[in-house]
């Protein structure tokens, strides 16, 4: 079967101490999995693209297909890799991606040897950085896939995802897309007015608002808006534990939509579980609100356990009866 939904994002490979449980080490993750995870809730038509190492798992490109995921997309590339990725979190929920070492002897746990030397990515580039080989590229992208229709941009550099955005952008009826924090700066606001442009929705995280306009508003409404003057259809703010805000550019509707209350265990990857769902809500009728319903669940699904694909495992029936309830709780303003 042909995929519906074309995810591009980063894959990793995960050490993760987390708020709550037990820690994962050296487990597959990535935006592009969270994000997977969080659209699977819904629909399992997705197509990935990404690239691994040849020393990235190959059983965990097979589990990703027993899933009934198109995995065509993931180009195994002809040398080793660095798909490290550590995130630790402290009591106060805190996150850190630096000093590993005094994290895992912090918590009494045996430092892994896979995580000597390990640096984290940068997530913006210059003229001078070098080619960041993890990064996917069009030409990773399956002819077949072009037919979707409905595409989802994964956190990655500004250059890559304009790269993808300019491109694709006749090819498919739907683009949404996750921008990277280091990029949301007023110093990237050139390039993110190019970004935006032509988006069906545009899904940055409360902080990156916040900062991307630091200094002109403290209106998140106001951002929202300059952003639908910039050319999205749709602004969706993600506010952690507060929800969503969703601001329709053409009718300059605004509503407030707070967070499924679910059981906290690992916050990671739950902004790009939202992102899936999104994806996967709005596909079904166009309907924006719709859209943030889903993502909302699949976050509140994605919370409740460590791993990309802890919100697949949920017991039957569980998201439609929080989607239910959910709708109870919109605010229109």
């Amino acid at each position: 079967m042909e995929p519906s939904f074309l995810l591009i994002g980063q894959l990793t490979r995960d050490y993760l101490l987390p708020p709550f449980g037990q820690p994962l080490l050296d487990s597959p993750g990535g935006n592009l999995l969270y994000a997977a995870g969080g659209l699977g809730v819904w629909d399992d038509r997705i197509g990935l693209v990404s690239r691994a190492g040849e020393n990235y798992p190959r059983q965990w490109l097979k589990d990703l297909a027993a899933r009934g995921w198109d995995t065509i997309g993931i180009r195994v590339q002809p040398a080793a890799l660095d798909q490290r990725f550590f995130l630790a979190y402290s009591e106060s929920l805190e996150a850190t991606r630096v000093n590993p070492v005094a994290q895992f002897s912090q918590r009494g746990i045996t430092f892994p040897k896979a995580l000597l030397g390990y640096q984290p990515r940068s997530n913006t580039k210059t003229a001078q950085s070098q080619p960041d080989l993890t990064l996917p590229s069009l030409a990773d992208i399956p002819s077949d896939y072009l037919d979707a229709g409905t595409l989802h941009l994964c956190p990655m550099d500004i250059s890559t995802q304009l790269q993808f955005s300019d491109s694709l952008r006749g090819a498919m009826r739907v683009i949404t897309l996750d921008p990277v924090a280091g990029a949301m700066t007023p110093a990237f606001q050139r390039e993110t007015r190019a970004l935006v442009r032509g988006l069906t929705a545009f899904l940055p995280s409360l902080e990156e608002i916040t900062a991307l306009f630091w200094g002109q508003t403290h209106d998140v409404w106001d951002m929202a808006a300059a952003l639908g003057e910039w050319g999205c259809e749709y602004v969706v703010v993600k506010c952690g534990e507060r929800g969503q805000l969703l601001y329709d550019s053409g009718n300059k509707r605004r509503w407030e939509i707070p967070a499924y209350p679910a059981h906290l265990t690992d916050p990671t990857g739950a902004g790009d579980a939202f992102c899936g769902g999104f994806l996967a809500g709005y596909r079904k009728d166009y309907d924006p609100l719709e859209g943030v319903l889903y993502g909302n669940v699949s976050a509140s699904l994605a919370i409740e356990g460590s791993g990309p694909f802890h919100p697949l495992g949920a017991m039957r029936g569980l998201a439609e009866a929080r989607l239910s309830a959910l709708r109870e709780m919109v605010r229109s303003i």
